[in-house]
């Protein structure tokens, strides 16, 4: 979830963001035209897919941390909303990419889950107890379950990870740091990974028997500048390998940006996967648009899996893709946090990249 506790009171200008979208479009034609990555990742992104409904309700501002999961021949997206009502967690479902802007946004306030502040969400199919889960930020960390992804409605009322707040993640304050929640599996654990839009990333574990109960050492993984280790971490299995990947979410002077690390184990050390000083994933710099530049970078997002399940595996042999949030900013106009103009698109990877180059066969 962006930023929400420390930026909500700011306001935002169409015009700046739009000159920054004209600065990575310049910068990323640069790096397609001369090759000048070819140890990185080039990426192609799609115009918006995911927008609120054109006749839907006024105040309807906004859809953004995409979690999206394919099953039984439909890709199901769960999604943040930002209406005038607040923030909520929404569904919506579709066959073909071509279908995504006519699905519908169905809120999951009716389900037993219930309204409130509800964001940030991931889902996945915990195979060991045949359910879906989603997770999400209700403030602390929390979860839902439910029998048929399918079915809006279904979703079970809130239950936190946690009895109490880790002393690690506590702010001065008192208050807990803590958002963008991202569970993963292996054959023995389950891990809880997360951020603080403050420069720390966590994990805790559970056993796999006794997910989603038993969240314990809580420590912190990687520490570094706010804007260099912000928010929206999401980890993956790289299938065929022993290898893991992690995204987070950094600020730059172009915009949102991921950057990457690697890893052999989901409780081990990470180390940058590309050897340039960012360690970039996707940024203004390596993103060219099909048609006009509508964002002036890549936020929160999530990888297009290759399973719906807990290992949360990509297919590194497959053109990698990314559901993301980005900015469509009107120039001139001024925005408040919650009414900023959040839509979703897709990412490809274009040629040889350091995921591709895992691929087994």
């Amino acid at each position: 979830m962006r930023g929400f506790r420390t930026l909500r009171n700011r306001r935002y200008s169409g015009s700046i963001l739009t000159a920054i979208a004209a600065l990575g479009a310049m910068a990323s034609a640069s790096a397609w035209a001369g090759s000048s990555q070819p140890a990185g990742f080039r990426w192609e992104s799609s115009l918006p897919l995911i927008t609120p409904p054109a006749d839907g309700a006024p105040g309807f501002h906004g859809v953004k941390d995409p979690s999206i999961v394919y099953h039984d021949g439909k890709y199901h997206v769960f999604l943040t909303t930002a209406t005038s009502n607040g923030w909520g967690v929404a569904y919506t479902s579709f066959a073909d990419w071509k279908d995504a802007l006519k699905a519908p946004i169905i809120g999951l306030e009716k389900a037993p889950m219930g309204p409130g502040y509800r964001a940030a969400p991931q889902v996945f199919y915990f195979a060991p107890q045949k359910l879906w889960y989603l997770v999400y930020q209700g403030g602390d960390p929390l979860y839902s379950t439910s029998s048929d992804i399918s079915d809006p409605t279904s979703w079970s009322a809130p239950k936190p990870f946690y009895d109490t707040v880790p002393e690690i993640v506590k702010q001065p304050n008192g208050k807990p740091g803590w958002l963008d929640f991202w569970t993963i599996c292996d054959d023995q654990n389950c891990y809880l990974f997360f951020t603080n839009d403050n420069g720390s990333f966590y994990r805790a574990e559970t056993s796999l028997a006794e997910f989603p109960k038993g969240f314990h050492n809580t420590t912190r993984v990687m520490e570094g500048r706010k804007e260099d280790i912000f928010e929206a971490s999401n980890t993956y299995k790289i299938a065929g390998t022993n290898n893991y990947l992690t995204l987070i979410e950094a600020i730059g002077p172009k915009g949102r940006y991921f950057r990457a690390w690697t890893s052999d184990s989901l409780a081990g050390e990470w180390k940058p996967l590309t050897p340039d000083p960012m360690n970039i994933f996707a940024s203004a710099d390596n993103v060219r648009f099909k048609g006009r530049v509508w964002s002036e970078g890549v936020s929160h997002g999530e990888m297009i899996r290759s399973t719906s399940d807990q290992t949360m595996a990509i297919d590194p042999c497959k053109p990698l893709q990314f559901l993301y949030q980005g900015l469509d900013m009107e120039k001139g106009k001024t925005y408040e946090y919650i009414q900023l103009p959040y839509r979703l698109g897709v990412i490809t990877a274009k040629g040889p990249n350091p995921i591709s180059r895992m691929c087994p066969k």
